[in-house]
């Protein structure tokens, strides 16, 4: 057990450091930057090493115990502001994907679902003229038919809108969602019953990348947690304006493809072991999933709602 301790304190340290501390300190590095070369001397490398140097020549700094309290405090300073850019990124997470929207506070649903509608409107234009492209295939005669590189832009063009028709304001929600619709349709799955049943039959190499990948989503969006530090700065300093944005736009495509990862392996889950989860429970069936089984294992996992008073 001591053995056992020691590897997970050395863990949890490292997670410290590399995902709290290093980060913290490079955001304070910057913020002290700002603060004392503000706009006018934005890139006065001298006038920042002299400043430092005279604030490292103070009587407070240069002792043993002043150094000791300033390193203390510095990284205490820097682990507070990753856990704020924790913080921050599980607030953008559960934006991103967007679930319970209708139930935002502040009005947000309101904006939430007019994004819905415009989102809808632009994935049904983009699937009308899938549809057609794909009827104009065909055609008897071939000179009538368009070639294939037209119908793959019009599958492009819906796609990048959603895969499915949207019924969230983002396209991450939509991503994870898609799946749920079309194991809803193909198999009469309600993935929101079935996963954590599921979860818990998955072969361990499978649960470790479903894992991995849930956890490379919360860098990612812990990503755009350290963009919001970082976008005050540029007030007082605008060099930090383009480590903003360049922190946002890797932040978005990091979270997009996080997400495009988590939807596959929730897809690949789903269609390869709800049978044997269906095996463990006892129903008797065999083969492969079917509509039948997905429909009898839902209506067996879903949790019948409480009476309509006590006494029903």
């Amino acid at each position: 057990m001591g053995g056992l301790w020691v590897e997970l304190g050395k863990k949890l340290a490292d997670r410290w450091v590399s995902l709290l501390v290093l980060p913290g300190l490079l955001y304070l590095g910057v913020a002290a930057a700002a603060h004392t070369l503000g706009q006018r001397h934005a890139l006065d490398v001298a006038r920042l090493i002299q400043e430092v140097t005279a604030a490292a020549a103070q009587p407070a700094v240069t002792g043993v115990g002043g150094q000791i309290v300033l390193v203390g405090a510095i990284m205490v300073a820097a682990a507070a502001a990753g856990l704020v850019a924790e913080a921050i990124g599980a607030l953008v997470e559960r934006l991103v994907l967007a679930v319970g929207w209708a139930a935002w506070p502040l009005g947000l649903p309101v904006l939430a679902g007019w994004r819905v509608r415009r989102r809808q409107e632009r994935w049904d234009d983009a699937h009308r003229v899938h549809h057609e492209q794909r009827l104009l295939t065909l055609a008897p005669d071939p000179d009538d038919r368009p070639g294939p590189a037209v119908g793959r832009a019009a599958l492009a063009r819906r796609t990048r809108i959603a895969l499915e028709r949207p019924e969230r304001p983002t396209w991450s929600g939509d991503r994870v969602q898609a799946v749920a619709l079309r194991l809803d349709r193909e198999f009469r799955l309600d993935l929101a019953v079935l996963w954590p049943y599921l979860e818990s039959v998955l072969p361990e190499a499978l649960g470790a990348r479903i894992t991995e990948t849930r956890a490379a989503l919360a860098r990612a969006t812990t990503l755009a947690g350290w963009a919001a530090l970082y976008a005050p700065l540029s007030l007082w300093w605008w060099p930090a304006a383009p480590v903003t944005l360049v922190l946002a736009a890797a932040a978005r495509h990091r979270t997009r493809n996080c997400v495009d990862a988590y939807a596959r392996l929730l897809d690949v889950a789903a269609r390869l072991h709800t049978a044997d989860l269906a095996t463990q429970l006892g129903f008797d069936h065999t083969g492969p999933l079917t509509p039948e089984l997905g429909a009898r294992l839902t209506h067996h996992l879903r949790t019948e709602p409480p009476p309509a008073s006590p006494g029903g």
